[in-house]
């Protein structure tokens, strides 16, 4: 084996030289090392935990946790918003634990207690494990999930001092059977939010409600608990932190951990031979070029991590580098994914950290919490959706203070495309804003229900659920959801489990179940909403990364029936799309052109599917569908240009439905580098003749009823965002438009018509007028 380079600048001069690839390597990033900076242990944070933390290796905090532990021991809401492994579970176990220990000395022994909250059970797990790891053993730490067995949680609700749970298991079983917990909610000091920034658009804006709920309740039993949050580095935390609770927070950001020096390369795939739609060109997949990089860097002896996004690609990355290693390297290279047992996961870790290892292909299972150190080199095939979670991923190399290497990737989307061409972009600018919206009426109205089944709600409630609540309770008694006994009181009115209307990561509505037809086990469920384009029929649809086929949607009983398959190809749903305004809420002239925002009415059909070959992108076949049409009320923005502007930009008619429809796919496919967003989560419409403007219009719209605060953060930083899409249309290389441009794989239309040279024109027009632009800025 060739001697192993510790020096990443080495490393990536022999990936770009080998087999001629220098022209791939678009832009490299030095980022200089940075020492630790340490405090003494505050006071109040037990000399037990201190002694355990030091038998870890820990014989100081480093100045944020300290800070952190000593804003949470002054019963502050705080949120450590630092970068991956800087060490946030110390930074709320230390104060958290030291609590639960004096609780311990209570005649029952459970004086205090506190509730851990992860996005994933996994991530919950780990951080049992950890609080074990640091407090004696009369600090009772126990998970609560849909795997804790019946006879467990009796005893969890009884004696357990420390309840690691998610957000879905507070809202469905805890809050609802709060008489249950009362002894545990009585005593409730600490809620912990961990890996707070992935609680973001619907999901986040459900949980802010969950956590509105919970504090009410604990009200009921007089307690008031601190709430600690830990957050990867994202742009204003604080308010972040104070959406998601409703309370005022304080930000601890300065990271004293100390990091080893980082080369962050930005990568383009090579155009190939093969042809997508409208003959456009293809580019190699970014999971195949991450196989050919992790071969090499496995071969050189580099401790290698590949980000991929689906359970999938994880396996063929690592099938990949094992059939082009051969024995004995092959053995070398592993798949991690969610799905594996914890025993295997475990193995898997040690066996990288040992060094058996070399490579691991992974999904972002291991971006999560989980603790990896020793890596050299981390590749993320495609960027990962937010700049929190680039440097989360990237973070994971470079761990024990050695130089390492960051590869991103670009996969054939415009976003990607941007990206690599545009390292400011991710450089120079901060990570993003979480964007939720609490008080979205179709959130609210259920977690109103929901609350009022927990305790009768009062008028000193509302405040709490924010400022449209009071408008929503008439609107629910309306339909007899709620029923007012006494002035200012509301019941819910139904048998049913008021909780069991909310689906905390959909948007409301029946969720669709996926079932396994051979079987019958119930797979998952699929927002409503999504069900047209995800699970119709004949659609590939990945759960958790493994591929099933669907061999029948029933509309009426909200089923998908799916059987295990592994079709060479994907799928792509085609629909048609139409939209009217609903209300403008603001305008803003930019010059003739105009850009507003406000509610929209979407009419959307799905018509067919294509399928695509997943090697290629080739188009193998298009199939008809006969589904009936969905309606969406939500939050858009659009902007719209004038017949003098076309004449200006050289745009004849004849060419406008294509510039329009080009200029709408790159902005859907850019906007979740201003909004924390998946392009998925939007929608779009470009119209030669919109009849409620009267004139050409581009709508981008939140595909969740109500809206989710996308379309409005795409309103408010539209310079940037579409100045960013102009970019990328003109920085692409290819002639006519290709999907790292202005092609989307989710067009209802088949890309077509696409004019990429006058969508440029398009939108040089459009921002010439925008407030603020001079003449040379134009």
């Amino acid at each position: 084996m060739p001697p192993r380079h510790h020096q990443p600048e080495a490393l990536l001069a022999a990936l770009s030289a080998s087999r001629g690839r220098a022209d791939r390597l678009t832009h490299t990033e030095h980022l200089a090392a940075r020492q630790a900076r340490y405090a003494p242990w505050p006071d109040g944070i037990r000399p037990e935990i201190v002694a355990s933390a030091q038998a870890l290796g820990i014989e100081e905090p480093w100045t944020h946790q300290a800070e952190a532990m000593k804003l949470a021991k002054s019963g502050q809401t705080v949120v450590l918003a630092t970068g991956t492994a800087s060490g946030k579970s110390l930074g709320y176990l230390a104060p958290v634990l030291s609590d639960l220990l004096d609780g311990t000395e209570a005649r029952n022994g459970r004086g205090a207690t506190a509730l851990y909250l992860a996005p994933t059970k996994a991530l919950a797990a780990d951080q049992r494990r950890r609080a074990t790891e640091l407090a004696p053993k009369r600090v009772r730490a126990a998970l609560y999930d849909g795997d804790t067995p019946f006879q467990e949680r009796e005893w969890v609700r009884q004696y357990a001092s420390y309840v690691l749970t998610n957000p879905d298991m507070l809202h469905r079983g805890i809050l609802p059977a709060h008489p249950r917990w009362a002894s545990f909610l009585k005593t409730l000091e600490y809620v912990v939010i961990d890996e707070c920034h992935s609680y973001r658009g619907v999901f986040g804006s459900h949980v802010a409600q969950v956590l509105r709920r919970l504090r009410r309740v604990c009200e009921r039993y007089g307690s008031s608990p601190t709430f600690l949050l830990a957050s990867a580095t994202t742009a204003d935390p604080a308010a972040t932190a104070e959406r998601l609770t409703g309370l005022p927070a304080v930000a601890v950001t300065d990271d004293a951990s100390p990091r080893g020096p980082l080369v962050f390369a930005l990568w383009e795939p090579p155009l190939t031979e093969n042809v997508g739609e409208q003959g456009a060109p293809v580019r190699r997949t970014a999971t195949a070029e991450a196989g050919y990089l992790l071969t090499e860097l496995v071969e050189r002896g580099t401790r290698t991590v590949v980000f991929v996004r689906s359970r999938r690609s994880a396996e063929l990355v690592a099938l990949q580098a094992q059939d082009q290693l051969g024995t004995p390297l092959a053995a070398r290279v592993a798949a991690y994914r969610g799905g594996y047992l914890a025993e295997e996961r475990r193995a898997l870790e040690r066996d990288l950290h040992s060094g058996r290892l070399l490579g691991l292909a992974s999904t972002s299972a291991l971006e999560l919490g989980v603790d990896v150190s020793g890596l050299d080199a981390v590749l993320m095939a495609g960027y990962p959706g937010t700049r929190a979670s680039l440097w989360q991923q990237a973070g994971r190399a470079g761990r024990e203070a050695q130089g390492a290497l960051a590869v991103l990737i670009a996969r054939d989307d415009p976003l990607d495309t941007y990206l690599v061409h545009h390292p400011e972009a991710l450089f120079a600018t901060p990570v993003e804003a979480t964007v939720l919206d609490p008080d979205n009426p179709h959130i609210l109205a259920p977690h109103l229900c929901a609350a009022a089944a927990e305790l009768p709600l009062t008028e000193a409630d509302l405040p709490l659920f924010g400022p449209s609540a009071g408008q929503l309770l008439t609107v629910l008694e309306q339909r007899g959801l709620l029923r007012q006994r006494t002035k200012g009181s509301w019941y819910w009115t139904r048998r049913e489990r008021a909780v069991d209307s909310v689906d905390l990561r959909g948007s409301g509505g029946s969720p669709v179940q996926i079932v396994e037809s051979s079987t019958g086990r119930l797979l998952g469920t699929v927002d409503a909403a999504a069900a047209h384009t995800t699970v119709h029929t004949g659609a590939v649809h990945l759960h958790q990364g493994r591929s099933y086929l669907v061999q029948d949607l029933d509309l009426e009983s909200s089923v998908a029936l799916v059987e295990p398959a592994e079709p060479p190809y994907t799928t792509a749903a085609r629909d048609i799309t139409s939209i009217s305004v609903l209300a403008t809420d603001t305008t803003v002239e930019w010059g003739e052109a105009r850009l507003s925002f406000g509610s929209v009415e979407v009419v959307n059909q799905v018509v067919g599917y294509l399928r695509k070959r997943i090697s290629t992108g080739e188009i193998l076949g298009e199939s008809k569908l006969d589904l009936p049409p969905r309606t969406l009320r939500t939050r858009a923005v659009w902007w719209s240009v004038t017949e003098d502007q076309l004449l200006d930009a050289n745009i004849p008619f004849d060419q406008l439905p294509g510039a329009a429809h080009a200029a709408e796919h790159a902005s859907i496919g850019l906007l979740p580098l201003f909004a924390t967003c998946d392009r998925w989560d939007i929608g779009g419409v470009s119209v030669p003749l919109h009849p409620d403007t009267g004139l050409p219009t581009v709508f981008v719209y939140d595909g969740h009823s109500g809206g989710a605060g996308f379309a409005e953060r795409g309103f408010r930083g539209a310079e940037q965002w579409l100045t960013a899409t102009r970019d990328a249309i003109a920085a692409c290389e290819c002639e006519r438009g290709c999907p790292s441009c202005v092609q989307s794989p989710k067009c209802g239309n088949g890309n077509d018509p696409l004019d990429k040279a006058a969508a440029v024109r398009l939108l040089n027009i459009l921002l010439a007028g925008a407030p603020g632009r001079s003449e040379e800025d134009s």
